[in-house]
């Protein structure tokens, strides 16, 4: 049931690039831009968690405060993400995402929380990382190290506070209720930032609003499936097995679309499919 969980994750994951790039294209990438679709995703992605899980919802303390975490920590990954997308390519963008939100995590897991340390956890990070690399498809960069940065280090840190949520003994809501909190404070800051913003904020497009919603959808619901699967999967198998899994969703959505991938972006997908064997197996 879990391990079906992180498997649809996985698949919304994959979705979740294609609309953020997609976005990016129709609208750009200034700061007004990034925070209008922060707002709107995290409205629309928090309106279906709560009627996904009964209308439930309550407050406590250290929910609020981590919900406050994330959600900052969502907006500049947004901002971050938007950015770089300018500069480098999806293939690009996503080795530095998918590492970071494998890497922190996983290592989180291990230091943190003494999770065991397996040949299969050690070889499935090292294929993945392997298949990563065989994905970049760009070779010359501009400026911009700081947003790629960021991309890994934000995207990373979102499974971090996942994990820290989890396993932390305060009292707290259910998964469910942090999701949507988390969706409530990404949805008050861009906003206000926007109020300060007015002038220079453009209403988006039809097509933009269509990618927002749909990143909305499948941010919330991937990381509320997450959420809900750490309690009973370690960070340091979840984690790897997400970023294996995107880049294999990732190649077949490119499959059926008109950007044929590449016979090295095909290795690199039978690459990450064997490291999730050696995950499940060893």
């Amino acid at each position: 049931m879990y391990y079906g969980m992180i498997i649809g994750a996985v698949i919304l994951f994959g979705l979740q690039f294609q609309l953020n790039n997609k976005y990016q294209g129709a609208s750009g990438n200034t700061a007004a831009v990034s925070f209008l679709f922060s707002f709107i995703y995290s409205i629309a992605g928090g309106l279906f968690i709560f009627v996904l899980n009964g209308l439930e919802f309550e407050f406590t303390w250290f929910t609020v405060c981590m919900a406050l975490a994330a959600s900052t920590n969502s907006i500049f990954y947004i901002f971050c993400s938007l950015k770089a997308f300018e500069r480098i390519s999806l293939s690009m963008y996503s080795l530095f995402a998918m590492l970071g939100g494998m890497l922190l995590p996983f290592l989180t897991g291990l230091v943190f929380f003494d999770e065991a340390i397996t040949p299969g956890k050690l070889l499935c990070v090292g294929l993945i990382f392997l298949a990563l690399t065989l994905t970049v498809t760009e070779v010359k960069m501009k400026d911009g190290w700081i947003y790629y940065i960021g991309v890994f280090f934000l995207n990373g840190m979102a499974g971090v506070l996942s994990k820290l949520y989890g396993e932390a003994s305060f009292e707290k809501s259910s998964s469910g209720v942090y999701s949507v909190w988390i969706a409530i404070c990404t949805a008050l800051i861009s906003g206000v930032i926007l109020l300060f913003m007015n002038k220079r904020v453009k209403r988006p497009s039809r097509v933009a609003s269509i990618c927002a919603v749909g990143y909305g959808f499948c941010n919330s619901l991937g990381n509320y499936w997450l959420v809900v699967a750490l309690a009973f999967v370690p960070a340091s198998v979840q984690y790897p097995f997400v970023t294996g899994g995107v880049i294999i969703i990732s190649v077949l959505i490119a499959t059926l679309g008109k950007q044929k991938p590449s016979l090295k972006e095909y290795f690199a997908t039978a690459i990450s499919f064997v490291g999730l064997l050696l995950l499940m197996l060893c």
